[in-house]
């Protein structure tokens, strides 16, 4: 349940947030009022995605899918990001360009207010929620290096969703003011016009961390350098060539490793090396869900603690 907190959080305020918006729009005839509604009723959606990505993610392996299904919630994380911009930046900027070239009398505010207060608070409740499970989990990382090195992206999305929000709130309780301060209801329109902005910036950034995890990402720089630490002490390997993981879902990865075996070593020798090999990485790292260890030749060992060839290892 603690790992659904922020989503269930998110999705309670969204709701409520995205019904109350659209009664106030209905009211005041405001176009960053609907624009803020559309945006709350596709986080409201995006929560039920991400949900449903998580709870198909948890499937078994089979026969088709060896490694699980892990990666289908990385793909309904994409699925998210191009509805905030097509639906919530689309229909922003549709407002917003239709208000202005066809501005709507101006309406007595008070409504838009009240909402967008209570929208604030609920909001910031939301907000607050996924800040401090984000920070929980990323350690001693700085903040954007934990967004880029992070393999849940149900967490950070809601974190980037509501931190898109409040913006929102923040631009359409400007442009309400700047509209009847004024006496110019043209300026509501470019207030949803910027609102637009805000949630195509967000979902261009959203897009392409999701991008990256469905191509497939290696475990962090620590997991990969203590792996080949423990290879390399074992009793009977010489050396390792490389080692080379995916996440095959947020807390599971496959590695794959090449090491130089002593060349005095029977099979059954080998066997069980390999056997020891495996106990000890499982017992560091739980998240280690599938390692294959082949044994090379000699000859072609790469010294313990060179990175291959080719490159960093992943």
């Amino acid at each position: 349940m603690r790992e659904n907190i922020v989503l269930y959080g998110a999705l309670a305020a969204n709701l409520g947030i995205a019904i109350a918006k659209f009664v106030a729009a209905g009211f005041t005839g405001s176009s960053s009022m609907i624009s803020e509604g559309f945006h709350s009723l596709v986080d409201t959606g995006n929560q039920v995605l991400l949900l449903f990505g998580q709870h198909r993610a948890k499937r078994p392996p089979d026969d088709k899918h060896p490694f699980g299904y892990g990666r289908e919630l990385y793909f309904w994380a994409f699925v998210v990001a191009i509805l905030i911009f097509a639906l919530g930046a689309g229909i922003s900027a549709y407002e917003g360009w239709l208000h202005i070239q066809e501005p709507e009398p101006l309406k007595d505010p008070t409504w838009n207010y009240a909402v967008l207060g209570v929208a604030f608070l609920l909001e910031g409740t939301s907000w607050s929620i996924a800040l401090r499970e984000f920070a929980r989990s990323k350690g001693e990382e700085g903040w954007w290096q934990a967004i880029r090195s992070s393999k849940d992206p149900a967490t950070f999305i809601v974190l980037f969703e509501d931190s898109a929000a409040l913006t929102g709130l923040a631009i359409a309780a400007l442009g309400v003011w700047a509209s009847h301060s004024f006496g110019d209801s043209r300026i509501d329109g470019v207030a949803s016009l910027a609102i637009g902005a805000v949630l195509a910036a967000v979902a261009v950034l959203l897009a392409r961390e999701a991008k990256g995890l469905l191509i497939g990402e290696g475990a962090d720089d620590r997991m990969v350098t203590r792996v080949r630490e423990v290879v390399g002490a074992s009793e009977g390997v010489t050396a390792v060539n490389h080692v080379r993981t995916v996440h095959t879902a947020p807390d599971s990865v496959f590695a794959a490793i090449s090491a130089d075996f002593a060349d005095d070593l029977s099979m059954g020798e080998g066997e069980a090396l390999i056997e020891r090999i495996e106990q000890a990485l499982r017992a560091e790292f739980s998240e280690l869900s599938s390692i294959y260890v082949r044994p090379e030749k000699e000859a072609d060992a790469v010294p313990l603690g060179a990175a291959p060839a080719g490159g960093e290892e992943k």
